[in-house]
């Protein structure tokens, strides 16, 4: 058996085809294909704008600007996450606030989003960023309700959920991203996500003006349009309008451009989404099927509705001997997170071991067994084989 690791990419004979074919085009950055990925990824989401940019660390840093996070805010989030979902609070010189997790769902849990806010004078806190951690929707009709109550923004951090959805009060399927809830949302089409650039992110959002922000921030913070000048026409060296060389910087932005060969990567990934979900499910599944009746292992409760499995994490008794035992089987899972309050940067801010206890009970036991579309079969079944092997 072939190493089988925890998840990869899967390029296809048409992927490398348009990728060629953007190679041998006149634009590799700031082209067509940029654009055409932008509108083809806000259609699928359900939103009405969308932004390409370098990585979804971009994204969520221009999502915390546009925002206008600043020094003495307080944002609040998982610690059950990827670093920069919290990083990008103090990239802006903001204060992190860590909640904790729901231990069925994995999720920041609302109930300890609100012991927070209402320990506090409203106004303390500024946003909040949840989390679809594995691929599992949180419920932002709920967040939705709690933000306008204490005048909060929500950035969505959606990298693990592109096609996952949570049902509202209404019995409407809400697609994570769609931007109904949420100020904001992000992705990222890192290699092992379900749609891969290479590197790359998107920001989602409904709102025009903040839209019109992010296309300003993605690029040095300059624009190139008539209507948003600022210096005159004569100062720029025209006479009756502006000429065609003219563009102001307005604002302090960054180079967080995509390029043209990835967006279009992303783009003919794009349209394989759904198929890749599909597939996802079904393997979560199986692993449901394998473990539901099995002691040393604890997973979520059959395969839930809306969720679009970027990971599929179990809790297992003696963690590292399992973690240790696969990987001598070359079985390379992975473990989904390191709680992001006890990192020592965060703990040099005054975080300490005890602050969230049900975030740090999750990580002493949790592992992400393999989950990509191309698993075969032979390879999951492998998979469970060995680890029903190791508990005797």
């Amino acid at each position: 058996m072939e190493a089988i690791p925890y998840g990869k990419q899967h390029i296809t004979e048409e992927d490398l085809a348009i990728v060629i074919e953007t190679l041998k085009s006149p634009y590799l950055t700031q082209g067509p294909k940029i654009k055409e990925f932008e509108d083809n990824f806000a259609k699928y989401i359900g939103a009405k704008y969308a932004v390409a940019l370098a990585n979804g660390t971009a994204a969520l840093h221009l999502c915390a600007m546009a925002l206008g996070v600043k020094e003495g805010d307080k944002v609040i989030t998982t610690p059950i996450t990827f670093a920069a979902s919290a990083n990008c609070v103090r990239y802006c010189g903001g204060e992190v606030v860590f909640a904790d997790i729901d231990p069925d769902t994995y999720l920041i849990d609302i109930d300890s989003v609100k012991e927070l806010l209402e320990k506090s004078p409203k106004g303390t806190y500024t946003g909040i960023i949840p989390v679809d951690f594995a691929g599992r929707a949180v419920n932002l009709e709920e967040f939705r309700k709690l933000a306008d109550e204490y005048n909060l923004w929500i950035i969505e951090d959606a990298c693990h959920s592109p096609g996952g959805y949570f049902t509202d009060s209404t019995g409407k399927q809400q697609k994570c991203g769609n931007g109904n809830f949420a100020d904001l949302a992000i992705f990222s089409f890192h290699p092992v996500k379900h749609i891969a650039s290479g590197e790359g992110g998107m920001i989602t959002t409904n709102d025009e003006k903040l839209y019109q922000i992010l296309l300003q921030l993605r690029t040095h913070g300059i624009v190139k349009s008539d209507n948003l000048y600022v210096n005159s026409i004569e100062f720029a060296g025209g006479t009756d309008k502006y000429p065609g060389w003219y563009m102001e910087m307005q604002t302090l932005g960054y180079n967080y451009r995509i390029t043209d060969f990835q967006a279009a990567l992303g783009d003919s990934q794009l349209k394989r989404a759904d198929e890749g979900l599909v597939r996802r499910r079904e393997i979560a599944a199986r692993y449901f099927d394998a473990f539901k009746d099995f002691a040393p292992i604890k997973g979520q409760s059959g395969v839930v509705e809306g969720h679009a499995y970027h990971l599929y994490v179990i809790e297992a008794e003696d963690r590292l001997g399992l973690y240790n035992y696969l990987r001598e089987q070359k079985i390379f899972a992975q473990i989904h997170y390191i709680p992001c309050h006890l990192m020592p940067y965060y703990r040099g801010l005054g975080w300490k071991e005890g602050d969230k206890p049900k975030a740090e009970a999750y990580y002493r036991h949790c592992i992400s067994l393999p989950m990509y579309p191309t698993l075969t079969e032979a390879e999951q079944a492998y998979v469970i084989e060995k680890i029903k092997q190791y508990y005797p």
